[in-house]
């Protein structure tokens, strides 16, 4: 009757009605246990139809499975036609999934995903890029449920870091004393404490390396100068055995105070030379099979010490020094923690530190800065709140005494503001409405992580857990969940494009409205609110994040296009604007704009940062810079940054805002142009296209004739 039929990929083979009445057969056994009989004569009813339907013409699968529903379902055959109907769909699900890997396979092998622009175009890199495409497909076809996977996909939310979903944690501030006190072991022997400061700045390197192969986030030293200062002194006391040894030797006499001078002068010799080492293996030693480089933060610059304020000093210098040809060092994201008394007035012991580090930021872009003093970390003064990577914060804990070592975020989940805005209407009532159903969503899909995770083993996590890094391992064994430890971590509730949201509510966005701004600070209010609600009955330390959004941006941007059209003011560009931020294409002085930014960062306890632009490096300026800095204090921010171009000619060193393809002094064309993407550094080639619109839509803040910069 038929000789040929079309497959799904458009070739033409064979016609075999066998498969039908196999097919037909396979469904009947599931529910009714029909014999063999039957679906053969129901299999040449199917083909009667397909007769009198096509006329001899060639079909499809797809025709001919149509034709069995229908043929099922009018011979009375319901149950089978259900289960057949059920197979079917099952099979197209793997088929699209496995279509969807396919092509997103042979796209990471023309070009390496940007979505984090410190991940390079290695043959490392893509094979880890294509394992976390097939991760995520795993997960959202097989484990997630069904709700939030749709919301996923749909973008009313967004699961960070998926392809890590069931196997790690996210990022971990290292208690870098006690493992270098200590000693640890990184799986191939054990390493035993230093003795001097340059093997302490070589083993702090690889501590970051090797527990960023056991997390996908970020790795941070929350006390760099206090937990190395103690590798100071032992160098100085190594330096003076030398010292004494030689003059012995020679039967010289010398002088204690001029011995100790040269002694000092060696040491911090030795001191520059360890961090200027510890930035070198940071930018160029990788993790992750090579894929990356650690994405690693040190926090310094309140020890008051001698030995302390030499390791600052010096990582400042190492900082502003740069790499081999001047290139701007990437990491570590450096953050100097501002605070009272102790570095930012005049007669604070490390005034001088803190003016040395505008220096360096004024050239380097870093390092950011923490203030210690903000109202939310006022409480924590004693301990000292550091920030991690793009803006990470930890410190309060439901189950335990409030601390930032040992501790990391466990995982978050952003929400789709703007989406929220546009299906509202205009219509209040409904936006907190269906802010409250995404509220709901995205802290139960929270706990849905949250289970997988605390059900992971010791053993998984051969450094960070075995090692003892996290709070409560100490007493796990291999074979013991991580729950003990977990339960300390976060699970942060993200959100991205409050400036769109305000818009598609009110018309405009914060920074053009008081109302606006009013209704923004309500929205992010009432986000942390059911944040603290969920602490209270879940006990775990639910936190809202204002999320840095680098591969996010776009994505969110794209699906709200296709569903919503081009609505002027939100969808009709290529990025929302991040967390709560003013919309950088936006003209806004710098005060006006840390103003309105300050009073969300006490409702972001998981994390936040601002910003401002200016125009090119104000290092002739120094003063202005302090003064937008003590601004960001008074405004009650908690962690900020200032921007501008570094564009640094590889070739011939020139560092400058290289407006031409080709450098004006040397005439290289090999230019590194560093820019801050979220909340660390990277290179503008490296970002993904909805950043790269971002970066080059971004307004000047500061004139340069105001302040005089």
């Amino acid at each position: 009757m038929f000789t040929q039929i079309k497959k799904r990929d458009d070739r033409v083979v064979l016609f075999n009605d066998s498969k039908i009445t196999d097919a037909i057969f396979a469904a009947a056994k599931a529910v009714e246990g029909e014999d063999r009989q039957t679906a053969m004569e129901l299999t040449l009813d199917v083909m009667k139809l397909l007769k009198q339907k096509y006329n001899g013409d060639i079909f499809g699968v797809e025709d001919i499975q149509d034709a069995v529903e229908k043929i099922l379902i009018e011979k009375g055959h319901a149950k089978t036609a259900k289960a057949y109907i059920i197979h079917r769909e099952k099979r197209s699900r793997i088929r699209d999934g496995r279509s969807e890997l396919m092509d997103a396979v042979a796209e990471i092998l023309r070009e390496t995903n940007r979505e984090n622009a410190n991940v390079g175009n290695s043959p490392s890199a893509k094979v880890l890029q294509i394992s976390e495409t097939a991760s995520k497909n795993y997960y959202l076809k097989r484990i997630i449920p069904e709700d939030e996977a749709k919301a996923h996909l749909e973008g009313d939310i967004y699961i960070h870091d998926l392809s890590w979903y069931g196997k790690t944690l996210t990022c971990l501030q290292i208690p870098l004393d006690k493992l270098l006190r200590e000693g640890f072991n990184n799986g191939h022997g054990y390493i035993r404490a230093p003795k001097g400061i340059k093997t302490a700045s070589a083993l702090a390197a690889i501590i970051l390396q090797s527990n960023q192969n056991d997390m996908h986030g970020g790795q941070s030293f929350a006390y760099f100068d206090r937990d190395m200062a103690p590798y100071v002194e032992k160098e100085f006391i190594r330096q003076k055995k030398m010292l004494m040894a030689t003059l012995e030797k020679l039967g010289t006499t010398h002088d204690n105070e001029m011995i100790d001078n040269i002694v000092l002068e060696n040491t911090e010799n030795e001191v520059f030379q360890a961090m200027e080492g510890f930035i070198y293996n940071l930018n160029t030693m990788h993790s992750r099979a090579g894929a990356q480089v650690p994405f690693s933060s040190v926090n310094l610059g309140t020890d008051t010490t001698w030995a302390g304020r030499m390791i600052i000093k010096n990582f400042l210098l190492a900082l502003e020094k740069g790499l081999g040809r001047g290139e701007c060092a990437i990491f570590p994201n450096t953050i100097f923690k501002i605070k009272e008394d102790v570095n930012f007035d005049v007669d604070d012991p490390n005034y001088d530190l803190f003016q040395l580090s505008m220096r360096v930021a004024c050239t380097r872009l870093q390092p950011n800065y923490s203030f210690q003093d903000a109202t939310f970390n006022t409480p924590y003064r004693d301990e000292e709140v550091a920030y991690m990577g793009c803006r990470t914060r930890v410190i309060a804990d439901v189950n335990g005494e409030p601390v930032t070592n040992g501790r990391g975020n466990l995982s978050f989940t952003s929400l789709n503001l703007p989406r929220l805005g546009l299906r509202a209407n205009g219509d209040l009532t409904l936006f907190w409405q269906y802010l409250n159903e995404t509220i709901n969503l995205a802290i139960k899909q929270l706990l849905t992580r949250y289970e997988l995770q605390k059900k992971l083993k010791v053993k998984d996590f051969p450094f960070l857990m075995e090692q003892y890094l996290y709070v409560d391992s100490e007493n796990l064994q291999p074979d013991d969940t991580i729950e003990k430890a977990a339960r300390h971590g976060t699970l942060s509730m993200g959100f991205i494009g409050l400036a769109e949201c305000l818009t598609a509510l009110t018309g405009k966005h914060h920074g053009e409205s008081q109302e606006a701004q009013a209704l923004g600070l309500a929205i992010v209010s009432y986000m942390r609110r059911r944040c603290d609600e969920a602490v209270k009955k879940y006990q775990l330390n639910f936190t809202l994040l204002a999320t840095p959004a680098e591969g996010l941006s776009g994505k969110f941007t794209k699906i709200d296009l296709e569903h919503f059209g081009k609505v002027t003011g939100i969808t009709d560009k290529d990025w929302y604007t991040n967390s709560f931020h003013i919309p950088v294409d936006y003209e806004i002085s710098v005060l006006d704009k840390v103003n309105l930014e300050g009073p969300y960062h006490k409702y972001c306890n998981a994390g936040h940062i601002s910003y401002v632009e200016l125009p090119s490096a104000p290092h002739q300026n120094i003063e202005a810079f302090e003064s937008i800095l003590r601004a960001m204090s008074e405004a009650d921010m908690g962690y900020a940054a200032v921007n501008f171009p570094v564009d640094v000619c590889k070739d011939c060193g020139l560092n400058s805002v290289i407006e031409s393809d080709t450098c004006p002094k040397c005439g290289s064309r090999s230019i590194s142009r560093v820019r801050r993407i979220t909340g660390y550094l990277s290179t503008l080639d490296m970002f993904n296209d909805s950043k790269k619109a971002e970066e080059k839509g971004r307004t000047i803040h500061m004139k340069m004739q105001e302040k005089g910069l």
